[in-house]
């Protein structure tokens, strides 16, 4: 039985062969392509670190099909992080590719190593906004994705007060994601 899987992949460190991350990015899906099949991917974002990677990070999302459960999927995602010269290392830390399950066609799946919808996923602006460029209508805790990306987009009372006080173009792309230039 064939599945489809929704997969966040991310950069920040230059590859000797592929470059910058956001053309790290580009050869990541590309070598998805040829590993699984395309379904589809989002345009390539550029987005602040999370925890003390310190660089900015090139994140995108691809949908591949597969006949491999779960278990099998991540093995074959961390050879291709492997291929693309990660190491092991310090969590949080700079990474030349990154490959998440995010969610898959067969609903939710739990086991010591994977977890799907990945743990992460409601809380991650830099995940969502690609996913919901290519699933938008995939649920994760009942929710669309592309609710959980509105959501998280949205504006709290707090950060409405902070825009007021700085001028628009300073503060328009302060914490947002953008598109990268490749």
């Amino acid at each position: 039985m064939s599945h489809l899987y929704a997969i966040a992949i991310g950069s920040n460190r230059r590859h000797g062969r592929h470059g910058r991350p956001p053309q790290v990015v580009a050869a990541a899906i590309a070598r998805l392509d040829e590993e699984f099949g395309l379904f589809d991917a989002s345009p390539v974002i550029l987005s602040k670190a999370v925890g003390p990677a310190g660089r900015e990070f090139a994140n995108a999302a691809a949908l591949i099909e597969s006949r491999l459960d779960p278990a099998e999927m991540l093995e074959q995602l961390k050879a291709i992080e492997r291929e693309f010269g990660r190491r092991p290392g310090k969590r949080w830390g700079p990474r030349v590719l990154d490959l998440d399950i995010l969610l898959w066609s067969g609903g939710e799946f739990d086991s010591r190593r994977l977890t799907i919808p990945h743990k992460q996923l409601e809380k991650r602006a830099f995940v969502l906004e690609p996913l919901a460029a290519v699933a938008p209508g995939w649920r994760s805790g009942g929710l669309s994705v592309r609710h959980l990306s509105e959501r998280l987009s949205r504006k709290r009372p707090a950060d409405r007060v902070k825009a007021s006080r700085t001028s628009s173009s300073r503060s328009a792309g302060r914490g947002a994601a953008r598109p990268a230039r490749t």
